[in-house]
C-alpha cells in the first residue's frame, strides 16, 4: 500500500492541520501497513481525541506510511515530510502539529524541523542514542509511560534533553503507563490534545 492521509476532520477555512502517525514494527514478509493493525487503530482515539479539543479550527488527519518499521532506505521521517507538503498544498501556509506514537513519535521528532511545523508530540517515542534535530523555534512534548518495556523512556527522556537546548521541551512521565497505551490511554490521549490545542491557538 502507498503512503496516504486518512482525514479524521477537514474543513473549509481550518487554520491549523494535525498528522496523527502511528508505530509499528515491521514483520518479516509484511512490509505493508494494514489500516487494521494494532499500532494504527490505537492512533483512532489519540486523533479524535484532537479533533474535538481544537475544534473545527483544526485539519486532522492519520498518516498511514508507506511500509511498516523502519527503513533505512525510506523512513516514517519521509512520509512524515511527505504529509506535511500534502496539507499545505490542501489547506495553504498552515502552522502543523505532528503528533505521533513509538517509531511514529521518533518519526514526529525528526521530521519537526520542516519550516511548517510548530509544535509536535511524541508519546512513548522509540528513539535511538544517536537521534537528534534543530527544532529551534518549536514546542515540544514527550509523553512516556514508565512501564514501557519496548521504548526506552531513559532514551526517550535524553533525546528530550538534547532536544531542548534548541526548543521549548516538556516531559510528562505517566506512571504505570505502558507501550500500548491502553491502560492510561487517555492520559496520554488528553496531553496530546491540549497541547496541540495550546500550541496551535
Amino acid at each position: 500500500m502507498t503512503r496516504r492521509l486518512v482525514d479524521v476532520q477537514v474543513r473549509d477555512g481550518a487554520r491549523a492541520a494535525v498528522v496523527v502517525m502511528h508505530g509499528g514494527a515491521s514483520r518479516p514478509g509484511q512490509a505493508v501497513v494494514s489500516p487494521a493493525q494494532l499500532s494504527v487503530l490505537r492512533m483512532i482515539p489519540v486523533a479524535r481525541r484532537v479533533a474535538r479539543t481544537g475544534g473545527r479550527r483544526l485539519a486532522v488527519t492519520r498518516l498511514l506510511n508507506s511500509a511498516r518499521g523502519w527503513d533505512t532506505d525510506l523512513t516514517p521521517v519521509d512520509d512524515a515530510v511527505w504529509a506535511i507538503q500534502r496539507l499545505c498544498d490542501r489547506l495553504g501556509d498552515v502552522p502543523v502539529a505532528l503528533v505521533g506514537h513509538s517509531l511514529g513519535g521518533r518519526a514526529a521528532l525528526l521530521a519537526g524541523a520542516d519550516p511548517a511545523v510548530r509544535s509536535v508530540v511524541a508519546l512513548n517515542p522509540w528513539v535511538q542514542p544517536h537521534d537528534d534535530a534543530d527544532l529551534s523555534g518549536r514546542h515540544v512534548l514527550v509523553v512516556h509511560g514508565t512501564e514501557d518495556r519496548v521504548a526506552s523512556p531513559v532514551r526517550s527522556r535524553a533525546m528530550a534533553e538534547r532536544l531542548s537546548r534548541r526548543a521549548d521541551v516538556e516531559f510528562l512521565d505517566v506512571p504505570g503507563g505502558k507501550h500500548a497505551m491502553l491502560s492510561h490511554g487517555r492520559t496520554f490521549e488528553r496531553a496530546a490534545a491540549d497541547f496541540v490545542a495550546e500550541t496551535l491557538a
